[in-house]
């Protein structure tokens, strides 16, 4: 294949991905009917108010994001040098390819293509140990915050509490451990006869230490508080008589449902709306501002995002020669 070929191939790829990513946003956008219900919420709100509270959201999303590229050129720097602009760059495309593939794996093709091609495999590998560090916490916290909820409203017996308190425990262990001991997976693989010709990809998670993973962990951790905050804020701000600790342990319970169910991110506000309305009925009847609530932090995080990423998508280098930054 020449050069020319090439080029045309990758501006070809490069203005599908685009196209398909502006017409699945158009669509979802002009049928969503939970965004309806927060712009007739904002009708009776202050002007100076919701441009306040929604630019500090904005704010933590692009905190949230920021947060996410510096774990990537972390988690890719004994593979790849990413300077900061270049990972900020794929983290963004990877949301534009991520808005339309299911369970979000677009994303890994959009920051690994910022790699050269030799490292773009072992780049997906490295990848997914951030992402299990991210499953950990989620699921540590969201066990946490069902335990916390069944005790609240006395929805089991004594023994059924303590049983599910037992197995949240061992549960949170096991994906503690897991992570800690990430190298076990390289072993566990190696001992697989047809798997070892692939090692050459996969003993990229032995090189990850304790110690290393630890500072992971806390850029997973730093990112749980930032979209914690964002929902916190929104869910204080338009249902103020909830008490705070409601919010935090139904956020905590919604990120861990949404993180055990697959889904594609332009129907994921479906699940989230849902979700957030089966356990936030316990709590409040203000179903509406419930809805608005998801559906402005999903069109904050995921929607603003993706659009912004499709101009790097542009930048996206399937055949190699990667210009450095």
């Amino acid at each position: 294949m020449t050069a020319t070929h090439k080029k045309l191939i990758s501006y070809s790829l490069k203005i599908a991905i685009v196209v398909f990513a502006f017409w699945f946003i158009y669509h979802k956008l002009s049928t969503n009917h939970d965004l309806k219900e927060f712009v007739l919420l904002m009708r009776a709100t202050p002007e100076r108010q919701i441009w306040l509270v929604l630019s500090l959201v904005g704010l933590l999303m692009l905190v949230n994001w920021g947060l996410e590229a510096i774990k990537w050129q972390r988690l890719i720097k004994t593979i790849e040098v990413l300077s900061l602009w270049r990972a900020i760059e794929s983290v963004f495309c990877g949301l534009t390819l991520a808005i339309f593939t299911p369970n979000r794996l677009g994303e890994y093709g959009g920051r690994v293509f910022f790699l050269s091609p030799k490292r773009r495999i072992i780049g997906v590998i490295a990848m997914a140990v951030g992402n299990i560090g991210q499953l950990v916490l989620t699921n540590i916290f969201g066990s946490i915050a069902v335990c916390l909820f069944v005790y609240r409203f006395n929805l089991l017996n004594q023994g059924l509490f303590l049983a599910l308190c037992a197995f949240a425990s061992a549960f949170c262990l096991f994906f503690f451990l897991f992570f800690f001991n990430i190298k076990w997976l390289n072993s566990i693989l190696l001992s697989i006869r047809w798997t070892r010709q692939y090692q050459r990809f996969y003993r990229v998670l032995a090189r990850y230490k304790k110690i290393e993973l630890t500072k992971i962990l806390f850029f997973c951790l730093a990112r749980y508080v930032v979209f914690s905050t964002q929902y916190f804020i929104m869910f204080f701000w338009l249902i103020p008589e909830l008490q705070a600790m409601d919010i935090i342990m139904m956020v905590c319970i919604l990120f861990f449902v949404q993180s055990s169910l697959p889904s594609l991110d332009l129907f994921d506000i479906g699940i989230r709306s849902v979700t957030a309305l089966f356990f936030f009925n316990y709590v409040t009847d203000k179903n509406a501002a419930v809805v608005a609530c998801t559906a402005s932090i999903w069109l904050i995080n995921i929607i603003i995002p993706a659009i912004l990423g499709s101009y790097f998508v542009f930048k996206l280098n399937f055949f190699g020669n990667i210009q450095r930054s």
